[in-house]
This record gives C-alpha cells, sequence and structure tokens, in this order.
C-alpha cells in the first residue's frame, strides 16, 4: 500500500472512533426508547458531528429489534418519523506572521474559515407486535431477529 492510502485509511479510523457509539443518551448522543402505548415506543437516536445518517438508521432499526425482542414480540412496524438532525457553524481564527528578510519586515495573513458541523437525528414511533400465522403485514414491518442479526455487529457500542 502507497504512503497516502495508509494515511488516509488512519484519517478515516481516527474520525470513525470520534462517532457517537449505540449506547444510552449522553454528551455524545446515543438512542432510546421511550413507551407511548402497550405496543407503540419513541425511538430517539442523535448523533455527533462525525456520526453519519446511516449510523442514525442503523441505531433506530437496531434499538427497535431490541425493544420488540425484549417484550417477546417477533416484529415490528415503523409508523412515521421525524428529522431531527441539527447544524450549527464553527469558525477557524486567521494568523498573522510577521517575516523579517533582510531588514524588511513582510505579513502575511490567513484567514480562518467557516465549517458546518451536522449532527444527524431522527424521532420515530414503532409498534412492536407478533402477527398471526399467515397474517398479512403492513408496510414497513420487520422481523425483529433478522434485523439484530444483520445491523448488530457492524454497530460499535459503548463499553460498559
Amino acid at each position: 500500500m502507497k504512503l497516502g492510502t495508509l494515511l488516509l485509511v488512519g484519517a478515516m479510523l481516527a474520525l470513525s472512533a470520534c462517532s457517537t457509539p449505540y449506547g444510552k443518551m449522553g454528551l455524545m448522543g446515543g438512542v432510546e426508547a421511550m413507551p407511548v402505548s402497550n405496543d407503540t415506543v419513541r425511538i430517539s437516536a442523535v448523533g455527533n458531528g462525525y456520526t453519519s445518517q446511516g449510523q442514525i438508521q442503523d441505531f433506530v432499526l437496531l434499538k427497535a429489534a431490541e425493544t420488540a425482542i425484549a417484550r417477546g414480540q417477533t416484529s415490528f412496524t415503523l409508523l412515521g418519523g421525524q428529522d431531527t438532525s441539527s447544524q450549527s457553524y464553527g469558525q477557524t481564527p486567521g494568523t498573522l506572521r510577521m517575516n523579517n528578510f533582510g531588514g524588511t519586515t513582510f505579513a502575511t495573513y490567513n484567514p480562518g474559515f467557516t465549517y458546518n458541523v451536522i449532527k444527524p437525528g431522527q424521532d420515530v414511533l414503532v409498534r412492536v407486535w407478533s402477527p398471526a400465522p399467515g397474517e398479512q403485514l403492513p408496510p414497513n414491518t420487520f422481523n425483529a431477529q433478522e434485523i439484530y442479526t444483520n445491523i448488530s455487529p457492524r454497530v460499535q457500542r459503548t463499553k460498559s
């Protein structure tokens, strides 16, 4: 591998280590399920500026699957949701450098730059339930165990 490729891969790994881990809601974000009714929960997931929208979607689906399984149900249906992402801006300071060359002073100014930070988030209403054998499933219904099996291995979890 070339040095440039190694540096790029290393930088990507370092940044991914900063993304929000799957776990309780905290300063870096997280995910939680709150009961709304006997068979409905609201799942909220929030990430930090290093977390992708795809990771937040995985958090919501995984939490829905875990909630269904914990309640002894086999399925969950996504009833609706809303994007709760937020955006903020930052500014780096400019720099002024003075150099003296042969008795003449030169000033070099590099202005700072403005950057934006997007923190992805989702609030989703989920019905957890077990369909009867042969029952027609409504749209947006998932098998909880399949979702858990497929998403759980790729989700970074908080250290206990």
